[in-house]
């Protein structure tokens, strides 16, 4: 069904795997349509409740196609980064967990499509890095918005404009990613993060989803007010009557609402 991506579903997780191990599964237009392709479907389909995202081979992303790059027009080039843009924000936007599983090398654009999901697990053999300055160019994904909201505006700057490359520990300890595994646990671990989630009210997980991300850089007294509205609907679900129902009749819960 694809050229550069492998997609399965199974057990409600939606596995997204970029194939291009032969480029070290750079991004080029090609993948790019085929993940905005993707996550519409997956978008779309009730039965898949959380996605996890990975690498063919050894790398996770090693960047932008560069040599696709190096021969783009300006306005090719700026296409292209529309491309990137409208996949991650799209990404962001879905109501879908999104759980990167870093396998090796996620630099460049592959460090923007890690931060472009809502969980980064990373393999102990792990790398992270924006080094487009190397390149002549600056990050083009959002790597220079979503970094330093991540680990903060001088911390984001540094990695940007000196082009380190860091460890998954460092990543670690910057709050660029959440746990760190050794390569053998990595998907076990990804797939342990999704049907945690997978086991909570699903319409509560949406709005969350949705509330975190809309208020992040809304002033307090704004970002109160959709947080009421985001409240609104789950409190009104099914959800909520058979979670409560549970917690008082001291047993598990049974979601429904999908």
């Amino acid at each position: 069904m694809f050229e550069t991506i492998k997609y399965e579903a199974k057990e409600g997780i939606g596995y997204v795997t970029i194939n291009r191990p032969e480029a070290m599964n750079a991004l080029n237009p090609t993948v790019l349509d085929e993940l905005w392709e993707v996550f519409n479907q997956i978008a779309g389909d009730n039965a898949v409740r959380a996605v996890i995202v990975t690498g063919e081979g050894k790398a996770f992303v090693a960047g932008a196609d560069i040599a696709a790059m190096h021969a783009m027009t300006p306005q090719e080039g700026r296409a292209m980064m529309i491309k990137g843009h409208t996949v991650m924000n799209y990404m962001e936007k879905i109501e879908k967990p999104i759980i990167a599983a870093v396998n090796g090398f996620a630099l460049g654009g592959g460090c923007e499509l890690a931060l472009a999901c809502d969980f980064r697990i990373a393999s102990e053999k792990a790398k992270f890095g924006q080094p487009e300055v190397n390149l002549g160019i600056i990050p083009g994904f959002g790597g220079t918005q979503r970094l330093p909201r991540l680990v903060g505006k001088a911390r984001g700057k540094m990695l940007i404009m000196t082009a380190e490359i860091i460890s998954a520990k460092e990543a670690y300890e910057i709050g660029l990613c959440e746990k760190v595994v050794p390569a053998d646990d990595l998907m076990a671990e990804a797939e342990n993060l999704a049907k945690m989630i997978m086991s909570k009210a699903p319409l509560a997980i949406a709005a969350a989803k949705t509330a975190i991300n809309t208020g992040f850089n809304l002033d307090m007294k704004t970002a109160s007010t959709l947080e009421i509205e985001a409240f609104t609907g789950p409190f009104c679900s099914e959800d909520k009557t058979e979670g409560m129902g549970a917690f008082l009749e001291k047993r598990s819960a049974v979601f429904k609402n999908k």
